[in-house]
């Protein structure tokens, strides 16, 4: 049954289903939308009492509920500046060494900095030897993603590909998944040395946001698009540690990536643990 999962990924139109899943995300279908809202809470067991707005009736469209803000008191960020925080309520994935300029997707998978990041070798090289983590948000979580510490944007890429499922079945089965799928890559130079954080999409993933630039995906095609940013000036995006960044609209994946020597992973950090946003990620090596 799982190889049939997997495979059938293969021969799926992903985009034209995720093209028809974000058109039915934004519909305002009034009592539709409420039943589907509250069908979802069911299926996922999804905590709305964490939320600002509760009751499933007050989202006109799905993805306002799949994008639902927590209150202000669900959160708390670690407030030392030593110290990184989860930029998202997720499932560690995996973490640890980037070796030879490779990550580790799963078991026996790996794939390269260089290919996540769009083929970019010189932009590679700023992560040689370095450390990554990535978090996998499943359908319950909170999806708005935050900054794991102060950071002043420098460039971002939106690199275009396939639509696969992120979820650990699939990451386990399609090599190079998170390089080939679709995703958004964001740089930031910070205290810590400069940091990245990709947001990978996934099949249903309608869009990704971030919060300078609105929604970037999807665009689609095959072409790269990069924007830089200037450190100062009117356009310059400066964003404090765990301010929102950005959003899924329908769950994935984020990626970081540091620098050799910059951070050390927090040691109750471990495979497959449920994180939180704001709670403490790794802290100044």
């Amino acid at each position: 049954m799982d190889k049939f999962k997997v495979g059938l990924q293969y021969w799926l139109p992903q985009h034209t289903l995720t093209r028809l899943a974000g058109k039915l995300a934004s519909a305002k279908a009034g009592f539709l939308t409420t039943a589907m809202i509250r069908l979802f809470i069911k299926q996922y067991n999804v905590n709305m009492d964490e939320a600002l707005h509760p009751e499933p009736e007050h989202y006109k469209t799905f993805n306002d509920f799949f994008v639902r803000e927590l209150k202000p008191e669900a959160r708390s960020v670690a407030p030392e500046s030593s110290v990184l925080t989860y930029p998202a309520d997720a499932c560690v994935s995996q973490f640890g060494p980037i070796v030879e300029g490779k990550l580790i997707q799963a078991k026996g998978h790996t794939y390269s900095v260089s290919e996540l990041l769009g083929g970019d070798s010189g932009l590679a090289d700023k992560f040689t030897d370095g450390g990554f983590a990535t978090l996998y948000l499943s359908p319950r979580d909170y999806h708005r993603v935050h900054m794991p510490c102060d950071g002043t944007l420098q460039q971002m890429i939106y690199i275009p590909g396939d639509l696969f499922s992120v979820n650990p079945l699939t990451a386990e089965n399609v090599p190079n998944l998170f390089a080939r799928n679709e995703r958004l890559v964001c740089i930031f130079d910070t205290e810590f040395g400069p940091v990245a954080q990709v947001l990978v999409g996934a099949t249903i993933v309608g869009s990704i946001e971030v919060v300078w630039a609105g929604t970037v995906t999807p665009p689609r095609g095959n072409t790269i698009y990069r924007w830089t940013y200037s450190p100062e000036g009117e356009k310059a995006v400066f964003l404090k540690k765990g301010q929102e960044m950005g959003r899924f609209k329908l769950g994935s994946t984020v990626i970081n990536l540091f620098a050799k020597d910059a951070v050390h992973f927090d040691d109750m950090m471990s495979k497959d643990i449920p994180t939180r946003m704001g709670a403490k990620y790794a802290h100044r090596a």
